[in-house]
């Protein structure tokens, strides 16, 4: 009976195994294979030549350019992104009226598509008709006008900050529901007590909020060094180097160059990158929290 009993718990999780297995254990181990090998991707041939594509990564200035932007991109949207989401958030958790309405317009950028947004502010921030240069020039204020995404200074810049439009969202719905989580009692009690809004913020909101706070900086850091879709539908391939980031570098290596175990060997890099920030920032949180 024993033994049945094991087996029918073995079956059950058999399924959610088998589409592991499939969908995660096995490509990654293909990829690591490939990562190993010279392949054009085509020719069923490949010829094996170890850690060489890892060793040409090393130094590759334009991936660690393309990581840099990633890591710009991502730095803009810890700051303004989840700074916004968190002010806003602060403000709905509060009785206002139509409340609920103010949630659901402040969760609609991060359900449109990404390509859609990228032509909507591709039209915006056009140099030669863009509604943003339109409006400088009917202000008189004719120095801030130029070409927002044909400009290496600013294109950046600009998607960017796009990308913390969009993608606010989610922080603003996760901070939200962390700061409705938190007892009212706690915040009565220090008013009781005499402290004003700043302490309460700082000895009640942000300790209690922690946990939250490490969720929404490893989802924001994961999501941003990711980006490429919003690019491609901004600026395209114009400012290649200028506003590449290591996905569009992967795919050019598979698609431009025709290097998959190249390709491969970035995608290893990346993940492992990505991983070690989110490994460190969950130790941080921890020692904030302990401490």
């Amino acid at each position: 009976m024993k033994a049945k009993s094991i087996l029918i718990n073995y079956l059950f999780v058999l399924p959610a195994v088998l589409i592991f297995g499939i969908f995660y254990i096995y490509p990654f181990l293909k990829v690591f294979q490939l990562s190993l090998m010279e392949w054009d991707g085509i020719l069923p041939t490949m010829q094996f030549v170890g850690i060489s594509n890892f060793k040409e990564i090393m130094t590759d200035k334009i991936w660690w350019d393309s990581m840099w932007h990633a890591g710009y991109i991502t730095l803009i949207a810890l700051t303004f992104q989840n700074g916004l989401a968190l002010l806003l958030a602060l403000a709905c958790d509060r009785e206002i009226k139509y409340g609920n309405i103010f949630r659901v317009i402040f969760f609609i950028p991060p359900i449109l598509s990404e390509v859609v947004v990228g032509l909507i502010w591709q039209w915006i921030l056009d140099g030669n008709y863009g509604i943003l240069n339109n409006a400088f020039n009917a202000m008189g204020m004719h120095s801030l006008v130029r070409n927002w995404l044909s400009d290496p200074k600013t294109a950046l810049t600009c998607i960017a900050v796009v990308h913390s439009w969009k993608g606010f969202g989610w922080g603003f719905i996760i901070l939200l529901a962390g700061l409705q989580t938190i007892p009212k009692q706690l915040y009565e009690a220090a008013k009781v007590d005499g402290a004003d809004s700043w302490q309460v913020f700082t000895k009640i909101t942000i300790p209690l909020m922690i946990p939250v706070f490490s969720m929404v900086i490893i989802l924001t850091i994961l999501g941003s060094m990711q980006v490429f879709v919003l690019i491609i539908s901004m600026v395209g391939q114009g400012l290649v180097h200028h506003t590449d980031v290591p996905v569009l570098r992967i795919l050019a290596s598979m698609t431009g160059s025709s290097r998959f175990g190249y390709a491969c060997a970035q995608g290893i890099i990346f993940g492992l990158v990505l991983i070690i920030i989110s490994f460190t920032q969950k130790k941080l949180s921890e020692r904030i929290k302990q401490a």
